[in-house]
């Protein structure tokens, strides 16, 4: 069961924007984050929830989809998610985050779809201005932001042909591909 939403948890760019994401579900998702390990039990980690149709698009404004599909700027009006869930490092309580966010973003992302949702780490943002859109205060991190919503696209996961082709691309039919190494080729002792 777990290796089928590892499997099924692909970065997902483009979706049912129309397919809206109660506040609900986005809190049951942090949640997941929550319960989640975290670094020496610090629980550093605090989150923004957006699913306001207005503010998603200044957010999205901000965001750098996909830097190897360089014919492509983004989800276009329709395909963009339904919300957001922005992770923060609370510096007031460490200045190192570690892993943290990676565990619970994780965490974040297997719940979504569990519930039938994908979504998508972001880390190529313009923090600035994402700052002031979410009113980040300044005693946080912002870490990373998670796209989310109705997977509007299908996403395959092929096995690499050569060690260097881990590029992942999209077909002629928009099936976007992710190359992954073997597993004879990952464990070395």
């Amino acid at each position: 069961m777990i290796r089928d939403l590892v499997i099924k948890n692909r970065s997902y760019r483009r979706f049912y924007q129309d397919e809206k994401i109660d506040r609900k579900t986005l809190e049951e998702l942090v949640d997941l984050a929550r319960l989640s390990a975290s670094a020496s039990n610090n629980q550093p980690l605090k989150y923004i929830l957006c699913n306001d149709p207005e503010t998603n698009a200044l957010i999205c404004s901000t965001i750098g989809w996909a830097g190897a599909l360089k014919d492509w700027d983004g989800p276009v009006e329709g395909e963009r998610p339904a919300a957001y869930i922005a992770v923060l490092g609370d510096k007031q309580i460490t200045e190192r985050f570690l892993v943290d966010h990676g565990i619970a973003g994780q965490s974040i992302l297997l719940g979504a779809v569990e519930k039938g949702l994908g979504g998508c780490m972001l880390m190529a943002i313009k923090r600035e201005q994402l700052f002031k859109i979410l009113n980040i205060p300044e005693h946080c991190s912002l870490l990373m932001l998670i796209a989310l919503g109705k997977p509007k696209e299908r996403v395959v996961v092929d096995e690499c042909t050569s060690p260097s082709d881990t590029q992942y691309w999209r077909d002629e039919q928009q099936t976007h591909h992710v190359p992954k190494r073997k597993l004879s080729d990952i464990i070395i002792g």
